[in-house]
C-alpha cells in the first residue's frame, strides 16, 4: 500500500468488486504488469480478496477485506483534499521555481 499504484488501487476497490479489466481502466495509466503486482502485494498484506469464479476462462474479481476497507476511507480522505488543494500545491511550485520568497 506504500506504493503509488497501491494506493489507487486500494481506493478504487472503495466502488465495489472489480475485474481486473475494469480495474486497470478505472486507475488509467497503470501497466498490467504494474497492475498485476500491486494486486498480488495488497491480496497478500490482506488487504484485497482476490476470488476466481469457475468458467473457462476463469473470471476474477477483486474487492476490498475489511481491513483493506478501513484503511482505504482515510486514505481516499487524504487523495481528495490533496485534488482540492492541487491549485495551491501548483502555485507554490511556481513561485519555488522562480525564485520568489513565499512570505
Amino acid at each position: 500500500m506504500t506504493s503509488r499504484w497501491g494506493v489507487l488501487v486500494l481506493t478504487s476497490l472503495r466502488a465495489g468488486p472489480l475485474r481486473f479489466h475494469e480495474l486497470r481502466d478505472r486507475i488509467g495509466g497503470i501497466s498490467e504488469k504494474m497492475l498485476s503486482q500491486n494486486l498480488r502485494l495488497l491480496v497478500r498484506d490482506g488487504l484485497v480478496h482476490r476470488e476466481v469464479e469457475p468458467a473457462v476462462p476463469p473470471r476474477v474479481s477483486y474487492t476490498l477485506t475489511p481491513l483493506g476497507a478501513e484503511l482505504a476511507h482515510p486514505v481516499q480522505s487524504l487523495l481528495d483534499r490533496i485534488a482540492a488543494r492541487t491549485p495551491d500545491i501548483v502555485t507554490a511550485r511556481r513561485r519555488h521555481d522562480a525564485g520568489t520568497p513565499t512570505g
